[in-house]
């Protein structure tokens, strides 16, 4: 059977436990599995690693390998891997768990080497390619994910087939670390965090003007399609999450407030229960429907602190969330009206998008034949839309399929964004109705979209695509306008008030400091426009315009500067 990249990966973390074991004896092996882009094992140390000490990790993997040959299974009971593993109680645990569930219990050996494993490796040690994988870093992980539990060593690694392949990978890592947005964040004035409130971003002046021009064109579009913005209460009772379900399935994930024993309140997490509240609020006909109700409202979710990453998973957050509400046989048209809407604000920031089906996962409400017709009915406008689809078992909502926009930034990393789901549940668990055209009762389907998904992960993958360097409509700062001298200040505070009235977002530097100085901090902060103010422009009621990434295009009038730029914020550039 041929090698496959996974098999690669997981023979390497092999290699990895064993090197880790030679060099720190007396540690203990948790779990090594591949992933996307190498591998990790996770190891109780007998000592301290640190990324320092990876090169000589990476030397005794490479020396061991010369000794290794095939992975050879052991076929175990309960009994004898429990012998083998006698002193580790991370493996006594999973030979524990196997058992109960009557699973094939196996080792692998490779020379002196021996780890408890499903299997899945290389044919032959040899076939590792010794300059194809590369130690990453370091980091702290509990045993099973849970805090409650060990903090072990997770040692991460790269690893491809070829070592251009690993080259091409290092070197997209590093354009990435150019644009992390945690670190262009701060340097922008974009966002901060405090260790007041880990996982909640704190917006600065720079970053708002981005958020609420996000929000502005969210707003601009939807009331174009006839969408009702609502806002709702922050704190719920726990009896309103009981209806919806999310009780039961969200309940460990969510913010709660104990007032009292009779009052428990959970601080809102989504805000589709609170949608479903607004829609019973009155009577509705089949007139009224589709009903599209729209909300920016702030969430809050209890991501666990090892998990969370900037802005990319945050506690804090707000959705363009909406919820449709719709007869059964509106679903095919509402759908594509939304993949519209998709189409319209993806393409405005040149990303590529594809889509994919998530469907019922193990723990779900509802009967299982409603859940395959609303899976069928998606499949289906899926596949009439003509836009590239994939389907991930199990992966629905709880309470329906999904159809979730997966993103590429310009490094071409995936990311899952917004979301659109089709939901029989929670209409039903609200007894929520509509008079038919016929005069009877009838319970609505609803949609719950996001298009953004997060705004706080948005904004933060945004940063990256752009590596801060917005499109004009988007920039905080839009133009800087650097007089020479301070004989020129008179002029540039005209220049930039006329901006100003016109809605221009400008800033003017008077500080005294040479223009070469002035024009590296304006820079540095990545406005598009610098103007650029002397005697020559004063005289000629002009400006010298330096535009970022096309250098200097001369002198231009100032109502031409205006009418240009203008127009670009116009068509989003």
């Amino acid at each position: 059977m041929k090698n496959t990249l996974n098999s690669i990966r997981h023979s390497l973390a092999h290699l990895l436990g064993a090197a880790v074991l030679e060099l720190y004896p007396g540690s203990k092996l948790a779990i090594g599995p591949s992933i996307d882009d190498g591998f990790y094992y996770d190891i109780e140390v007998a000592g301290k690693i640190s990324d320092s000490d990876l090169p000589r990790i990476e030397t005794e993997m490479r020396k061991i390998l010369k000794f290794w040959d095939e992975f050879e299974e052991v076929k175990e009971t309960a009994k004898s891997a429990e012998k083998h593993y006698v002193d580790n109680a991370y493996k006594l645990e999973l030979i524990k768990e196997l058992a109960v569930k009557k699973e094939k219990i196996t080792s692998y050996k490779s020379d002196k080497f021996v780890d408890l494993c499903r299997g899945g490796h290389v044919k032959s040690a040899q076939d590792i390619n010794t300059e194809a994988f590369k130690l990453s870093h370091v980091a702290g992980a509990y045993w099973r994910g849970d805090e409650k539990n060990t903090q072990l060593t997770r040692i991460y690694g790269y690893a491809f087939e070829t070592k251009k392949e690993l080259d091409e990978y290092l070197v997209m890592l590093e354009e990435a670390r150019k644009r992390d947005h945690k670190i262009l964040g701060p340097q922008l004035e974009l966002f901060m965090f405090h260790q007041t409130s880990p996982g909640m971003p704190y917006w600065l002046p720079n970053g708002v003007v981005i958020y609420n021009r996000l929000i502005e064109f969210w707003r601009e579009e939807h009331q174009k399609r006839d969408y009702q913005e609502i806002v709702s209460p922050l704190l719920n009772k726990k009896e309103l999450y009981i209806t919806s379900g999310h009780y039961d399935h969200y309940w460990s994930d969510m913010f709660v407030a104990n007032m009292d024993e009779n009052e428990v309140y959970g601080v809102k997490a989504m805000n589709c229960p609170n949608a479903m509240i607004v829609f019973g609020s009155k009577g509705r006909s089949y007139r009224n429907l589709p009903l599209r109700l729209s909300d920016t409202d702030t969430l809050h979710r209890y991501e666990r602190s090892g998990t969370l990453n900037g802005l990319l998973r945050v506690r804090e957050f707000r959705q363009d969330d909406a919820h449709i509400f719709v007869t059964e046989e509106q679903i095919g048209s509402e759908y594509k009206q939304i993949f519209e809407i998709v189409e319209r604000f993806y393409s405005i920031f040149g990303m590529h998008y594809t889509f994919r089906l998530g469907t019922r996962p193990e723990s779900f409400l509802g009967d299982v034949e409603t859940w395959d017709q609303a899976e069928k009915t998606l499949q289906e406008i899926l596949e009439s839309s003509g836009k590239e689809f994939n389907i991930l078992p199990g992966d629905g909502a709880f309470y329906g399929p999904k159809v979730d926009i997966v993103m590429k930034d310009a490094l071409g990393r995936e990311w899952q964004m917004g979301t659109i789901q089709l939901d029989f549940q929670q209409p039903r668990r609200f007894n929520l109705e509509y008079t038919a055209t016929d005069g009877s009762k009838k319970t609505p389907v609803a949609i719950h979209r996001v298009i953004y998904g997060s705004m706080e992960r948005f904004i933060g993958i945004l940063i990256e695509h752009y590596a801060g360097a917005f499109p004009v409509w988007l920039s905080p700062v839009q133009v800087a306008v650097l007089p020479i001298t301070d004989k020129q200040n008179n002029w540039a505070e005209e220049v930039s008030n006329e901006l100003k009235e016109a809605g221009v977002r400008v800033e003017i530097n008077k500080d005294n400091e040479t223009l070469g100085k002035k024009i590296r901090g304006a820079e540095t902060q990545k406005i598009p426009y610098l103007l650029i103010v002397g005697d020559k422009e004063i005289e000629a009621k002009s400006v010298a315009v330096r535009q970022r990434g096309k250098g200097d295009l001369g002198q231009i009038k100032t109502n031409e500067f205006l009418k240009k730029i203008k127009e670009e914020i116009y068509l989003k550039k």
